[in-house]
């Protein structure tokens, strides 16, 4: 995980429209940026899900919402439209900026082990630095559990 107060590593990736959005775009900003292993499954879905029902209360908090995988743009577009999301879903097919964020790594299912995406997230303020760091995360409750932090800032 990346050490709170540290500063967020920048990235230009293209979304599910295939537009070019950095984390620059989001000076002066605060930012909810999840990580999820791969677009339309069961987990991923609740996830978002809670993202895209609590959304006008991230934006009354100032927050904007950016959901992160390896998944190709195609797939992501079907993803959003599919679920309603109003937010952005990027798209990192060279792992890059999820091996940056510590988001990409050794995971554990059933007794093996695999590399993947690990279902993480990050607060970053308005100077582009973490405020939070969310490494174990309940895919039904997170938008929630994460508002209620929101709250302490």
């Amino acid at each position: 995980m990346l050490e709170v107060g540290s500063k967020a590593p920048d990235f230009t990736l293209p979304d599910y429209n295939e537009n070019m959005v950095s984390l620059s775009d989001f000076k002066g900003k605060k930012l909810v940026l999840w990580f999820f292993p791969k677009a339309s499954t069961s987990g991923c879905t609740l996830e978002g899900q809670g993202f895209r029902d609590d959304f006008k209360k991230f934006q009354e908090q100032g927050y904007a919402i950016i959901g992160m995988s390896a998944d190709p743009p195609a797939k992501q577009k079907k993803f959003a439209e599919q679920q309603g999301f109003q937010y952005s879903l990027l798209c990192d097919e060279n792992k890059e900026v999820l091996k940056a964020y510590h988001a990409w790594g050794i995971k554990k299912m059933y007794g093996r082990e695999y590399e993947g995406i690990k279902r993480i997230s990050y607060l970053i303020d308005e100077d582009g630095k973490i405020l939070k760091a969310y490494e174990k995360v309940k895919t039904k409750s997170h938008a929630v559990d994460v508002l209620k932090d929101i709250d302490e800032f």
